[in-house]
């Protein structure tokens, strides 16, 4: 008798390489960017306890940043198609994504993003997050989701990680047969996540020196109306 077991999955996450090249212009944008003093503060808007470095709106439409701009519209659109091919739905109209908002995080030693989940303009919304500079002291920690990690007995080796969280989890999870609700990933410089503005997620502090520096976007998914025959 031919037995087969069937995942259930809850969310969909999407990973990718960002190439060096564009990662090391993304840089000197930054940097010159943080040097400006009309530079364009977010601390206001967003959830981020940082305190140590800032949260900065980036103007998408700036042609430095066109070719990053039209590769994230591209990834989200393939999120998209991928989510679609992985669950069997179908939409009603095809989808046309574009950029709602940009901007960068640049975060020291303490400084945190309490649990939180992105808005869009669209009912159907894509989120993005990548690394541009990532201290060392993080990337010597364990990688997350291997045998030498466990959330529970992390002992620091969660430090400046990023944890996606789609359900409420307890230490009992294993024993009951519950899949882990969360999912924690290490920060690598060039490294992209997409995922639904829905997810929750959120950044643990780091301690020692240097900078987390993160790029993050959220992507609009509008309706795009077919032309009559």
């Amino acid at each position: 008798m031919e037995t087969k077991f069937h995942a259930m999955p809850s969310v969909f996450v999407m990973e990718h390489d960002v190439p060096a090249e564009m990662v090391t212009n993304l840089n000197k944008y930054l940097d010159k960017y943080l040097k400006q003093k009309k530079r364009k503060s977010l601390a206001h808007t967003l959830v981020g306890q940082i305190q140590q470095g800032q949260q900065l709106l980036m103007d998408h439409e700036d042609e430095k940043l066109v070719e990053f701009t039209n590769m994230l519209c591209g990834l989200g659109a393939h999120y998209i198609n991928q989510y679609s091919r992985a669950t069997g739905a179908m939409f009603k109209c095809n989808k046309s994504v574009e950029m709602d908002e940009l901007w960068s995080v640049h975060s020291y030693e303490r400084d945190y993003n309490p649990i939180h989940s992105h808005g869009t303009k669209t009912l159907m919304g894509v989120s993005v997050t990548m690394w541009t500079k990532v201290p060392q002291q993080i990337l010597d920690q364990p990688t997350a989701g291997t045998s030498d990690y466990s959330l529970y007995n992390s002992s620091g080796h969660s430090d400046g990680c990023l944890a996606f969280q789609y359900g409420q989890s307890h230490v009992t999870d294993n024993e009951m047969l519950k899949p882990a609700p969360s999912f924690v990933v290490r920060p690598e410089v060039g490294k992209l996540y997409l995922f639904p503005s829905w997810l929750q997620h959120m950044v643990y502090p780091f301690q020692g020196k240097g900078e987390r520096r993160t790029v993050a976007a959220n992507l609009n998914c509008w309706d795009v109306a077919e032309e009559a025959a």
